[in-house]
């Protein structure tokens, strides 16, 4: 769709790659103090290690997606640095998520998958199918997660999840029948934690939407499956 002032289309999908978007990457050498924070609180901390190890040097950043070659941050952690007051509390949000909840690495990669591929958001995709690989996920459940489909999942907990997470995402609210099992099965902590996951990938969902975020250069774009007849893409 073509705006009426600005002659832009809109509703268009975005372009792939960092040279799209709308907000120019930041070089470290540019970054002010409360930015410079931010900075080094994602690049050296346990995202820029996976989680697994002592935190990474700036080649194991770029080996997981985030920085590229010149040290500039991609994906939803460029955006955060614009404005450090909302940035560092919104990237200490995302550690404490994925670090510190009670949730296994396959069922939080299964959850935040599930928001990826219903915001058919490429970079969310790109970035947390590679976390999931490493958290285990196969192949199989991959391709179901990013179709919209239920993957064969053995563990009750994980089948919970990826429910709970579809339910969310496509109607912002619980059934109560998915709200009573969630809290017998994860807890009541373990739930608000789950909520609060797939609202915070959302949102860096919608900022790497209006933002233009596309994968990184050299990267393939998820391959997305056809809208349903009668539908449209999210992206269209």
């Amino acid at each position: 769709m073509i705006d009426p002032v600005s002659g832009e289309h809109v509703n268009d999908p975005p372009r792939h790659g960092p040279l799209a978007a709308r907000l120019p990457l930041l070089s470290p050498d540019s970054l002010g103090a409360e930015q410079q924070a931010v900075y080094q609180a994602l690049t050296g901390g346990p995202r820029a290690a996976g989680g697994d190890d002592p935190p990474g040097s700036r080649a194991k950043a770029r080996a997981l997606g985030f920085m590229d070659g010149e040290g500039r941050l991609l994906g939803p952690f460029n955006a955060m640095l614009y404005s450090p007051a909302v940035g560092m509390p919104l990237q200490d949000l995302g550690a404490a998520l994925r670090f510190r909840t009670a949730f296994t690495k396959r069922e939080r990669e299964i959850a935040t998958l599930v928001v990826a591929a219903h915001l058919r958001s490429d970079y969310e995709w790109y970035a947390h199918e590679r976390l999931g690989r490493r958290a285990g996920l196969r192949e199989d459940e991959l391709d179901a997660l990013r179709e919209g489909r239920a993957p064969m999942l053995a563990d009750a907990r994980e089948r919970l999840v990826h429910e709970a997470a579809r339910q969310l995402v496509a109607e912002n609210d619980l059934a109560d029948a998915v709200y009573t099992e969630a809290v017998a099965t994860l807890g009541r902590p373990a739930l608000v934690e789950l909520v609060t996951l797939v609202g915070y990938y959302a949102a860096l969902a919608t900022q790497l939407r209006v933002f233009r975020v596309g994968v990184p250069d050299g990267e393939p774009a998820p391959h997305w499956p056809e809208p349903a007849a009668g539908g449209r893409a999210p992206d269209e």
